[in-house]
């Protein structure tokens, strides 16, 4: 019986069929194309189905209602929910359900170790969980066009750059001064989780995810794992342990 895992962000839904561990098939869609995306879940449906939502409230009524007309009704991520990890954050009905599932991939790729996740989105997010699978949360930033649209609207006269890596790290213009400033200020914060990590726990391994992993890995020291696809791993995971505990 195949899983069916959906993840709804700020911006783009991204879907994941899988069939127990295996990853058979993903989409992403922009939120608001509905039509692309209805289209792929019909011809998608699957026997267990598992969403996790941080975005719009109303795309994720709309989603889950159009799962129970097509008879199919999803096991909604909340923090009520059984995960196969030790809970350690302080406030849980708050943690965002990408967060959760991102750590929760990462220990299923890489158990008994220490992971660090930075995850790349609309926010970049930065968790950790340990070899003994104790997440002890982590800490949320803004994202490459977060900030540089912040600089954008809340001055005067300071241009919208495109989002891409200036030549030198030392800004000769004020367009590379402003992708350097976020894309460079972004990096260098990256290596700077990986230190502070390693010096507090050792060894880890490090995954990188999001929208915009893959231009931050190109520049990245450090020794990572880019998954594209993390936290859906994460909650073909969470749904495998629901089910499990079920029978």
């Amino acid at each position: 019986m195949h899983n069916l895992a959906i993840d709804i962000g700020n911006t783009r839904i991204k879907f994941g069929l899988f069939s127990g561990e295996q990853c058979l098939d993903t989409a992403i869609y922009a939120c608001e194309k509905t039509e692309d995306w209805q289209s792929w879940l019909t011809n998608h449906l699957a026997g267990n189905i598992i969403l996790s939502s941080v975005g719009s409230q109303k795309v994720t009524r709309y989603i889950s209602d159009f799962l129970k007309k097509i008879n199919r009704k999803p096991t909604e991520l909340n923090y009520e929910t059984p995960v196969p990890i030790i809970q350690g954050y302080q406030t849980p009905g708050t943690l965002g359900k990408d967060r959760l599932a991102a750590v929760v991939g990462a220990y299923a790729l890489f158990p008994n170790t220490n992971c660090l996740v930075i995850d790349a989105g609309t926010c970049i997010t930065y968790d950790f969980i340990d070899e003994s699978g104790v997440y002890h949360g982590g800490n949320i930033a803004p994202g490459i066009q977060m900030r540089m649209r912040a600089m954008h609207d809340f001055t005067a006269r300071l241009p919208l750059p495109e989002r891409k890596w200036a030549d030198d790290w030392i800004g000769k213009t004020t367009k590379s001064a402003l992708q350097n400033g976020s894309l460079f200020g972004i990096l260098l914060e990256c290596e700077g989780y990986v230190l502070r990590g390693k010096q507090r726990f050792g060894n880890m391994n490090v995954l990188l995810t999001g929208g915009d992993s893959q231009i931050l890995a190109e520049k990245l020291k450090s020794q990572i794992f880019v998954n594209q696809n993390l936290v859906l791993h994460g909650l073909n995971k969470i749904l495998n342990y629901n089910v499990e505990r079920s029978e």
